[in-house]
C-alpha cells in the first residue's frame, strides 16, 4: 500500500481535526461563583454560590434557593422565562420564572411511570430531556400530561454530560457523542476523542478537552480546533454569538466565528 493511499483511508475513517482561529475576545468580567451557568437572552448572568442560584440583571439581583433539595446538579437557562433547576440527588426538576420565583417542580419519585434520573434538561412542549439510570435511555417527559416517551435505545456507559435546546439532544459517554431529535431519531453517533463536556449550539456541538475546546460539526463529522488563549475553563457556555468561558474567577466573552 502506497504511502498517499494509507493516509486517504486515514481521513476517510476517522473524523478531520482542523486548526483555525475563531474566537476573539469582547470583555472579561469578575465573578465570585462557585459554578457560572451561563448568559441568557437579555444578557443576564446566573451562577450558583453556597448552593443558592443567583440571576443578575443590570438593575436586580434575584436568587432561589431550597437547600432540603442538597446540591444544584444543574441549571437551564435556555427559555429565561422557565428555568429547570435540576437536583439529581432528590430526583427533582424546580421550574422557575424570570425572577427566579418557583412555578412548580417535578418529583421523578412520584410520578406515575417512575424515572430514576441523572440528568434533565428543557425540551420543547413542556417536556424535559431526562436520562433514566435503570433503563439507561433518554426520555422525554412531558409535565403537563405527565406522560413520557422514549427517545433512544439502551446507552452504554456513564453518560458524562448532555447538551440540549428545545428539539435536540446530544449525549456523551466515555466511549460516543450521539445526537438525538425530539421525534426520537438518532441524528449522529460519533466516537468520544477524549472529551469530558460538551455544550450545544444549533444542530452541532462544542467539546472541552483539557482546557481546550473542538467545534463537532455532526453531518461531516469535521472536528474544529477553537484557538483560545491559555485560560483554565472551569466552566462554559454558548449562544449563538458568544462563547463564554468562566476561569473560578473572571468571565470572558468570546465572539465567536463558526468554520464555512
Amino acid at each position: 500500500m502506497s504511502f498517499d493511499l494509507k493516509y486517504f483511508i486515514l481521513f476517510i475513517l476517522f473524523p478531520v481535526l482542523v486548526w483555525s482561529q475563531q474566537i476573539s475576545l469582547v470583555e472579561t468580567t469578575p465573578l465570585d461563583a462557585d459554578t457560572f451557568v451561563g448568559i441568557d437572552s437579555y444578557n443576564d448572568t446566573f451562577y450558583i454560590k453556597d448552593q443558592v442560584l443567583y440571576k443578575k440583571s443590570s438593575t436586580n439581583v434575584f436568587n432561589f434557593k431550597d437547600f432540603q433539595l442538597g446540591e444544584i446538579y444543574s441549571v437551564d437557562i435556555v427559555n429565561p422565562m422557565n428555568i429547570a433547576v435540576y437536583y439529581q440527588d432528590f430526583n427533582t426538576v424546580v421550574l422557575l420564572d424570570n425572577k427566579l420565583s418557583e412555578i412548580e417542580r417535578i418529583n421523578f419519585n412520584n410520578i406515575s411511570e417512575f424515572i430514576n434520573s441523572s440528568q434533565s434538561k428543557v425540551a420543547a412542549n413542556n417536556s424535559l430531556w431526562v436520562f433514566n439510570m435503570d433503563s439507561q435511555q433518554l426520555e422525554l417527559y412531558n409535565y403537563r400530561s405527565k406522560s413520557k416517551i422514549l427517545v433512544s435505545q439502551p446507552i452504554n456507559g456513564e453518560v458524562l454530560s448532555i447538551a440540549s435546546n428545545f428539539n435536540y439532544c446530544f449525549v456523551l459517554t466515555a466511549a460516543k457523542i450521539r445526537a438525538y431529535n425530539i421525534y426520537g431519531s438518532l441524528l449522529a453517533e460519533l466516537n468520544n476523542e477524549g472529551f469530558q463536556k460538551i455544550v450545544q449550539l444549533s444542530q452541532n456541538i462544542i467539546a472541552l478537552k483539557d482546557d481546550q475546546l473542538y467545534y463537532i460539526n455532526k453531518e461531516t463529522r469535521e472536528i474544529t480546533k477553537i484557538k483560545t488563549p491559555e485560560i483554565n475553563i472551569k466552566d462554559l457556555q454558548l449562544t449563538q454569538d458568544f462563547l463564554y468561558i468562566y476561569n473560578g474567577n473572571q468571565i470572558s466573552t468570546f465572539k465567536l466565528t463558526l468554520p464555512k
